[in-house]
């Protein structure tokens, strides 16, 4: 009985080392994939690619367990493929909470798939039950990153340390940037001054909601889709006066209106879509595209097909195209949503594909080079300035 006991002991030990060592791969590998499109990248595309600081709005990365450092076969990003595909900057998001059976319509904010997500990471315990200490983790984990990178990523905090990165890419350093920002703001807890405590963190961008209502704003994918609360509108003037960005990504149209009404500084879309290009109910429409335009911010474009109808760099490139003929060049970039349970067509190695879309698309070499990355660059620099001594 004792040998049994033993076997059986033995068994649940390796059952449970089993999980831990295989489920988070397992689970990403099952929702960040890339099914490839058939690519034509011309010399010319090639060449000017090499010379473009490219800038994304949104990443889901650090939700995942695989190291940033290392070249993978899984997911979308890490640092050898955003050096390969020419990055000066990453925005990496901060996931704290999915609804389960998670849907574009309408989801309810009494579930949360990443509790389990966290538990089977092996996360520190103080994040198993708290959405603020989540995002903590992952600004952790990104500094962690950056200096074990051995100067190949920096966590760009400061417009001084924005000049530095840009600096030293002119003269030929093989580095990218990396800012964190949050996936919607229930990371706050209810409490308006835990955004204090995640802009120390570095946070220098947040989208208000997610899939879900919170106690900030309404969701698109909410059940109520609200505007904005009394909390939600203090959050809006505390955000303009620390330097954070404000993100509408995932907002409902009634908090992107109200945002919009109030907003003193740029706000953006970090992923998503244009419903002139592709009908989806998380995508932006005509009036707010100029709303967003009005207040100096930017449009990310995304790659996967709820934001594109389609994962080819063409379809991309149209939406961008609608952005441009309807508000200017410079209010449109890139907002792959790479890493966040996301079908794309290519990987960020290879995001010359879009300007090769864009060049196949008629624009110039100089609207090009604000597309893929001097527009984000621009209201990046400017955004993360305070406005008065915090």
């Amino acid at each position: 009985m004792r040998k049994v006991l033993g076997a059986v002991v033995g068994l649940a030990t390796l059952a449970v080392v089993l999980f831990f060592t295989l489920a988070p791969g397992m689970i990403e590998r099952s929702m960040n994939r890339v099914t490839p499109v058939a690519l034509r990248i011309t010399p010319q595309a090639r060449a000017l690619h090499a010379r473009l600081p490219v800038a994304d709005m949104h990443a889901d990365t650090l939700l995942w367990k695989r190291s940033l450092l290392d070249r993978s076969g899984q997911g979308q990003v890490d640092v050898p493929r955003l050096l390969a595909g020419n990055y000066a900057l990453q925005v990496f998001s901060s996931v704290t909470k999915t609804p389960e059976h998670q849907n574009y319509d309408s989801n309810p904010a009494d579930t949360d798939n990443i509790t389990a997500l966290t538990i089977a990471e092996l996360q520190p315990p103080r994040t198993w039950d708290s959405l603020l200490q989540r995002s903590l983790w992952h600004a952790q984990k990104l500094d962690r990153y950056a200096a074990a990178s051995n100067g190949q990523l920096r966590v760009i905090r400061s417009a001084a340390q924005f000049d530095r990165l840009l600096a030293d890419r002119i003269e030929g350093a093989k580095v990218v940037g990396a800012m964190l920002s949050i996936e919607g703001l229930q990371d706050l807890e209810g409490k308006l001054a835990n955004l204090d405590v995640l802009h120390g963190a570095g946070f220098r961008m947040a989208g208000l909601t997610h899939f879900f209502d919170n106690d900030v704003a309404g969701s698109m994918h909410g059940e109520r889709k609200a505007g904005l609360t009394p909390l939600g509108r203090q959050v809006v003037r505390r955000m303009e006066t620390l330097g954070m960005i404000i993100d509408v990504a995932h907002s409902s149209h009634a908090t992107i209106a109200e945002v919009l009404a109030m907003a003193r500084r740029p706000v953006v879309a970090s992923h998503g879509g244009v419903q002139a290009t592709c009908k989806v109910n998380r995508n932006l429409t005509d009036g707010e595209i100029r709303g967003i335009a009005r207040t100096g911010g930017v449009i990310g474009i995304g790659y996967w097909d709820a934001a594109i109808c389609s994962t080819r760099p063409e379809a991309a490139a149209a939406a961008i195209l609608h952005v441009r003929n309807l508000v200017g060049v410079d209010h449109v970039g890139l907002g792959s949503d790479f890493d966040g349970a996301v079908t794309t067509g290519f990987d960020s190695g290879m995001v010359v594909a879009i300007t090769q879309a864009l060049l196949d698309r008629g624009f110039s070499e100089a609207e090009i080079a604000k597309v893929m990355g001097g527009n984000v660059l621009r209201v990046i620099h400017a955004g993360i300035v305070p406005n008065e001594p915090a």
